[in-house]
Parts: structure tokens; sequence; C-alpha cells
């Protein structure tokens, strides 16, 4: 498909992020109305012609994650019924992905899992997304599933800061893959930071695997919620003689007193990309820092509109 046959469309999430997409893609973001009525229904109402066209709706379910996740689905319904000749959900934060299996006996459902019925039911051709919570999520969808990676942004700027006697850690277990790949390409060491989680969101710092006196250390994750994580892991490093320590995380979801507790944390720094755009708390931290993934999102949705390899972005 041409460049005159693609289009882009957002919702309320995050108009920046799309802003900077279609100005990278050199092409006007779709103009359409997102709405509420009194009650806080999701209203909308295209209002450009999209017949035949390759659709692109970009937006993160970030918080309020309901709403931006309902407006997702409504957007692709008006698109569905408008003719669009192809829709993609292009979604850099998947919400929910954290609800991707069932711990144990516990009775809970698997809302990642939900969250694919949802989008395929509305009609979505294919999803575009980032740095998942667990790449398995791919599985839950029978369409095509792009799963990018932040990582040639992060490692560009882990470079260009040309940090000495580098480690990169893992936060915990589970994100020892994504810490080894960017250990591999940054060509040091690895460490690991066993922990304990009493109970959702609260983190327990039990040892770390690895050496890190002296060290500058780079806590590689997928995201940042509550940071509790994240402090007490820099606690960690400094009280085991890191030297610096730092965090690069793709998706900065810094709910509730997240900035504040980074501010007096024994973090030097936070990295995040505007996948989720920053609240003012966070913007006003001066520990915290935001890279863009606009560029980035724009070559992939370019590739995907010609039929181009996706894949070939990442590899080296």
């Amino acid at each position: 498909m041409s460049i005159d046959n693609l289009m882009v469309f957002s919702g309320n999430a995050n108009p920046r992020l799309a802003s900077d997409v279609v100005r990278h893609l050199n092409i006007h973001l779709g103009r359409a109305t997102v709405s509420r009525f009194s009650d806080g229904e999701v209203m909308v109402e295209l209002l450009e012609n999209v017949r035949g066209k390759d659709v692109f709706v970009l937006q993160s379910t970030c918080q309020p994650t309901n709403d931006t996740l309902m407006e997702v689905m409504v957007m692709i319904d008006a698109l569905k019924r408008a003719s669009a000749g192809r829709i993609t959900a292009a979604i850099p934060y998947y919400g929910y992905a954290r609800q991707d299996r069932r711990t144990r006996s516990a009775r809970v459902a698997i809302t990642a899992k939900v969250v694919a019925n949802m989008l395929q039911g509305v009609g979505v051709d294919r999803v575009l997304t980032m740095d998942l919570h667990s790449d398995q999520i791919q599985g839950f969808f029978d369409i095509p599933v792009d799963n990018i990676y932040s990582s040639p942004i992060l490692l560009g700027d882990i470079w260009k800061r040309d940090h000495p006697n580098l480690v990169v850690v893992s936060p915990d277990v589970g994100g020892v893959v994504r810490a080894r790949a960017i250990a591999k390409r940054l060509e040091c060491d690895l460490a690991i930071i066993d922990k304990r989680r009493p109970k959702p969101n609260v983190a327990k710092v039990m040892h770390i695997i690895g050496d890190v006196k002296d060290r500058t250390c780079i806590i590689m994750d997928d995201m940042v919620d509550t940071a509790n994580t994240l402090c007490e892991a820099a606690n960690a490093l400094k009280e085991h003689g890191a030297r610096k320590v730092m965090a690069y995380c793709t998706h900065a979801v810094l709910s509730g007193s997240a900035a504040e507790r980074v501010t007096n944390s024994a973090l030097d720094e936070l990295v995040v990309t505007d996948t989720i755009p920053l609240r003012d708390d966070a913007r006003a931290c001066t520990k915290i820092r935001q890279l863009s993934v606009a560029e980035l999102l724009a070559e992939t949705i370019r590739r995907i509109s010609n039929e181009d390899s996706v894949s070939s972005l990442f590899i080296e």
C-alpha cells in the first residue's frame, strides 16, 4: 500500500505522541471527534473518508485504562462501519498485560486474553504493540501481532552517555531474558536481583546475584508502575557498593506517589519513553527523563503499510 493510502487516528490518551508519529510519516492526523456523553459513554465520529484506507488507531491503553481502551474499541467499530480497508490497533502500551495467567489455583481472570478477545471481536485486522509485559500474549490473538522493542532507543541513549564500568541489572528473575539481551549488546556483565513479593505492588529485595561494587548499574524493565521495585533495587545496589544506579523502563505508568518515591530514592536517574504521557508530578521530577519512540513507531507503521519487514529493524 502507498503512503497515500495510509491514515492514522488517535483518541485522547496520548495526542502528543500521535502528532509526533504522523509528523515523521509526513501525513496529517486523521480527523475524528472522540468525546463523552454526560454519563461518560464514549462517542466517536469520523470527520473524513476512510473507505478502502489502511488505517492505524494509535492509542496506549493507559490511565484511565478502561476509558482509553473503550475509545480504541469504539473507534475501530466506527472505522469498520465506514468501510476502512484494513484496521491496525497500534497500542504502544497494552493495558492489562500483567494479568496474563492464573497464579496457582487463584480464581482470577486472564484479563490480557479478555482484551485480545475484545479487539478481535470488534473487527481489528492486526495489532501493533511495544515491549509486551509477556511475549506469550501474542498467542492470545488469532490475527497478526507485531511486538516491537524500545531497545534501539534505550541502547542509543546508554551508548551516548558512555557510562564507565557498566553492569546491566535485571530487577527480578522474570526480566532476565530482556536484561541479558541488553547486556550482550552493551558487552557488559549481568546481575540479577532476587526478590519476594508478599502482596501485589509491594516488593522486598532479598539479595543480589553478581558483582556491582564500584560499578554503574543499569536496571532494565518493561514498565515502572508504583516504582517500589525500582527503589528497593536501587537501595540494595547502593548498599552493595554500586557507584551509580540508573533505570531504563519503556512504559512510565508511575501511578500514585511513584514520582515522589523516585525523588526520595537512591536512584540516580529514571529514563522512560513517551508511550505513556507523564503526569505533572513526573514531569516535575528532576530524576525522570523521557525519550521519544515516535520515529520508531512511525517507521514500523510505514513498513507494515508497505508490507516490508518489521523484524529487520531489530536485527543487528
